[in-house]
């Protein structure tokens, strides 16, 4: 099966601009941009043919090719990431049996989590888009609860069936836990890894609907297939004791950074 990881970047985040340049400290005291790190995170992965990063700014396109990375411009007209690996796939006229999308911030994506996609996706031929969950620890569920108190769009939550089949994806923290009943339940709730793999003719259906009223609200770009009835099986990986967050907020630099240093 040929897999390619695209990890689509823009410059211009709206809560975030500049975010894929921002530099992160490591253990060894070396500052590397974000990019450069969801990069290094990418190619960590074992059984894929090629990584490419996906961007219409020449300043994160240079920034890339200065540590190595192959690089694909695309349209500034891409409205999120799965619309730009689309995007990269037909510019750059590339095939594969599987797409993977890992997004530019999310640097602590450890490879297994995208092993255990890719492995859940050759194992299921019916499966037309996977995405990884893992179950919130405390102190991910204390991110959750500290950003939504202090008013920031922060992670990802995810709900599914019992064959996996996402029911819903939001940037609240869902389930709903009541404190004065199950105040030690935070391990039901399931923290969404922004990293999706596609079949071809998914990756290609996705680029001819338009956004739905909830992919509008909620600014979730997995949203558009389930709006439009195409399921998408949620994957649950292992967090192995390592802890797992995004760069979503200029916030989030101290605490990935934190996690760096004790990697």
């Amino acid at each position: 099966m040929k897999t390619v990881i695209i990890i689509p970047a823009r410059y211009a985040s709206q809560r975030y601009p500049g975010k894929p340049l921002v530099e992160l400290r490591g253990a060894d005291g070396v500052s590397k941009t974000l990019i450069q790190r969801s990069w290094e995170a990418a190619v960590a992965v074992s059984g894929v043919d090629a990584v490419y990063v996906a961007t219409d700014d020449d300043r994160i396109r240079d920034a890339s090719l200065g540590f190595g990375a192959e690089v694909i411009m695309t349209s500034d007209q891409c409205e999120n990431g799965t619309a730009r690996c689309a995007d990269a796939m037909a510019r750059a006229g590339l095939s594969a049996d599987l797409i993977v999308n890992l997004q530019g911030d999310a640097p602590l994506t450890p490879a297994w989590f995208v092993e255990d996609l890719i492995a859940a996706m050759a194992a299921d031929p019916e499966a037309q888009v996977a995405t990884p969950v893992v179950r919130c620890d405390a102190q991910t569920y204390g991110h959750f609860r500290s950003d939504r108190e202090a008013g920031r769009v922060g992670g990802t939550t995810a709900v599914f069936g019992a064959t996996g089949r996402a029911l819903y994806f939001s940037k609240e923290v869902i389930p709903y836990i009541d404190p004065a009943r199950r105040a030690d339940s935070w391990d039901a709730v399931f923290h969404h890894v922004g990293l999706y793999a596609y079949r071809p003719e998914a990756l290609a259906l996705y680029q001819t609907w338009q956004a739905g009223p909830l992919e509008r609200l909620e600014g979730l770009e997995q949203l558009r297939f389930l709006e439009n009835n195409h399921p998408i099986t949620c994957v649950e990986v292992e967090g192995r004791g390592r802890v797992f967050w995004e760069l979503n907020n200029p916030e989030d630099v101290a605490r990935i950074e934190s996690i760096l240093i004790h990697e």
